[in-house]
C-alpha cells in the first residue's frame, strides 16, 4: 500500500483520499485554505471561507450520475448530506404529471441527493475526518515538487512535495485535486519537465445568480427542467438543502445589454416575464446577484507526443479538466476520474511509475475525456447560438449532433418516453447515442423536436427582457 499525498481538500480531493484509504492507502490531503467547516449547515454557509475557489456559494446541484455512484461507494457521504438537510430530488419525478406522464418504473435512477456547495463539501470533510487512513491538514500551501532519479529521462520524478514553511513531504504518489486553478503545471516546468499538454479558452459564458429561502420548508413546484433554454439566455432552478435553492441566468459574457441583470431589481423583474420559473424567485433572499464570469474550458494531458511529462504524479477533476459548469458535469465527471484512479492502483503500483501514468493517461482519454469534449461542444454551439439571438439572426447549424440535441430538448417537452431519454442524457446515465438507440426513439425525436421553434417554451423576447432589465419598476 502506498503514501499517497492529495493536493486539494474540495469535493473531488476528498472523494478521492477517501477513495484510496479505503483500498488501504496512507492518504494525507493538503488544503491551502486554513478554515475548516462548521458542525450545522446554516454556519457552514454564513461563516466557512474559502478564497481558494471563487465559485464556492454560486449555483450547485448533484446530477442523479453522481448520486448513484456515491451510493455504491461512499454512502456515508450522502447520508451526511441528508443530515446536514440535503434535499433528496427526482428531477423527473418532480415534474408536471402532463409533462412526465406519471411515475413510472425505473423512475428512481433519476434520484440524487443534492444541497450548496458548502454543505456538500462539509459533509464530505466530515465523513473523510472520520475515515481510517486519511488525514486532513488544512492551512498548507504546496510550493514546489520534490524530485528525485529520474525514470524516464525527460520527466521529473516526483517523490513528494515542498510546503510554504519549507517542510519536505514525501510520498509514493502525489494526486492534483486543487481545481480550476491547479499550479501544477507550472510546478512540473519549474522542476525541469515540460509543462502538460493544455488546450484552454474563455468559454463565454456569465452567470448571474441569486439564492432564496421559503417560509414554507418546500422548494418552489417544477414546471419545467432544471435548465432551460430561452432566447439570449438560458436559466437554472436548483432545488439545494435546508429548503433553499438557486436560481440564475446564464448568457454570453460578450451581451454588454444584459449586464443590467447585476441589479437585483432587474434581475427579479427579468425573472418574472418567464412563466416556468418566474415563481421560484417568490420568497425570501439570502444572497444579491452574484456574478461570475472568466470560467474556462481547459484540458490538461500529462502525456504529450507519446511520452509522459512527469512520472509519480496524476491529475483528477477539475484539476485535469473543466467546463461551464451550467450542466452541473464536474462532481460527477471527478467522482468517476477518482474511481478510475483507485481501481488502477489495484493493478499497478506506484513503484512503476513510467506504466502507472501511461495506463492513467489511457483510461482518462478513454472514460472521462469524451464527457469533457461532449460538453465543451455544447458551450459553444449555445454560445453561437446565444450570438445569433443578440444579433436577430436566424438559426443555422451544420452540425448534425448539435441539431439532434436541439430536437431532444424539444421533444422532450410533449412526450414522456423522450423526456426520460433526455433526462438520462442529462443526468450522465447514458450518452446521447445511447439514448437514441431506444427502439423508435429517433424517430420520436425527429417528429417532435426537429421542426420546433428554436425555444419551444414560452418565453419573452429579447426587446420585451431588455425592457424590463432598463425599466425595472415598469408594470408587465
Amino acid at each position: 500500500m502506498a503514501e499517497i499525498l492529495v493536493l486539494g481538500a474540495g469535493l473531488n480531493g476528498l472523494v478521492t483520499a477517501m477513495l484510496l484509504a479505503r483500498d488501504g492507502h496512507s492518504v494525507t490531503v493538503l488544503e491551502r485554505d486554513d478554515a475548516a467547516p462548521g458542525d450545522d449547515a446554516d454556519s457552514v454557509w454564513r461563516r466557512w471561507q474559502r478564497p481558494g475557489v471563487n465559485q464556492f456559494r454560486q449555483l450547485h446541484f448533484m446530477l442523479p450520475r453522481w448520486r448513484a455512484q456515491m451510493q455504491h461507494e461512499l454512502p456515508a457521504v450522502l447520508e451526511q448530506v441528508i443530515a446536514f438537510g440535503g434535499s433528496r430530488v427526482n428531477v423527473v419525478g418532480a415534474l408536471p404529471a402532463d409533462m412526465s406522464g406519471g411515475w413510472r418504473d425505473g423512475d428512481e435512477r433519476f434520484e440524487t441527493v443534492t444541497a450548496r456547495r458548502p454543505i456538500l463539501e462539509a459533509a464530505a470533510a466530515t465523513v473523510a475526518n472520520r475515515t481510517d487512513g486519511v488525514r486532513i491538514r488544512r492551512g498548507v500551501a504546496v510550493t514546489g515538487l520534490l524530485t528525485g532519479r529520474r525514470v524516464i529521462a525527460a520527466a521529473p520524478h516526483v517523490t513528494g512535495v515542498v510546503v510554504d514553511d519549507g517542510a519536505e513531504l514525501r510520498a509514493d504518489l502525489v494526486v492534483d485535486a486543487t481545481g480550476r486553478r491547479s499550479p501544477v503545471g507550472s510546478m512540473v516546468e519549474s522542476a525541469g519537465g515540460r509543462r502538460p499538454r493544455e488546450e484552454r479558452e474563455d468559454s463565454g459564458f456569465v452567470y448571474y445568480a441569486r439564492h432564496f429561502r421559503s417560509t414554507d420548508g418546500f422548494h418552489p413546484a417544477a414546471m419545467g427542467t432544471l435548465l432551460q433554454h430561452f432566447e439570449s439566455l438560458s436559466v437554472l432552478t436548483l432545488p439545494c438543502d435546508n429548503s433553499t435553492w438557486g436560481v440564475g441566468f446564464i448568457t454570453s459574457a460578450r451581451d454588454k445589454q444584459l449586464r443590467g441583470l447585476r441589479d437585483t431589481s432587474s434581475w427579479l423583474a427579468a425573472l418574472k416575464l418567464f412563466p416556468t420559473v418566474a415563481h421560484w424567485g417568490d420568497a425570501d433572499p439570502i444572497t444579491d446577484v452574484q456574478v461570475i464570469a472568466g470560467i474556462e474550458d481547459r484540458y490538461r494531458r500529462f502525456v504529450v507526443d507519446g511520452e509522459p511529462v512527469v512520472t509519480r504524479l496524476v491529475a483528477v477533476g477539475d484539476a485535469w479538466a473543466c467546463t461551464n459548469p451550467s450542466l452541473g458535469r464536474g462532481a460527477s465527471i471527478g467522482m468517476l476520474h477518482a474511481c478510475a484512479l483507485r481501481d488502477l492502483l489495484r493493478e499497478v503500483d506506484p513503484d512503476q511509475p513510467e506504466k502507472l501514468v501511461r495506463r492513467f493517461d489511457e483510461i482518462t482519454e478513454s472514460t472521462v475525456t469524451p464527457l469533457y469534449r461532449m460538453t465543451v461542444a455544447f458551450d459553444r454551439h449555445r454560445l453561437s447560438e446565444i450570438a445569433e439571438d443578440a444579433a436577430g439572426e436566424p438559426c443555422h447549424t451544420s452540425d448534425a449532433s448539435w441539431a439532434m440535441s436541439k430536437a431532444l430538448y424539444a421533444a422532450a417537452q410533449h412526450d414522456p418516453d423522450v423526456l426520460r431519454a433526455y433526462a438520462s442524457v442529462m443526468s450522465m446515465l447514458c450518452t446521447p447515442q445511447q439514448a437514441l438507440a431506444a427502439p423508435g426513439m429517433v424517430g420520436m425525436v425527429l417528429t417532435l423536436g426537429a421542426n420546433a421553434p428554436r425555444y419551444p417554451i414560452p418565453s419573452p423576447g429579447r426587446a420585451e427582457l431588455l425592457s424590463a432589465i432598463a425599466d425595472p419598476g415598469t408594470p408587465r
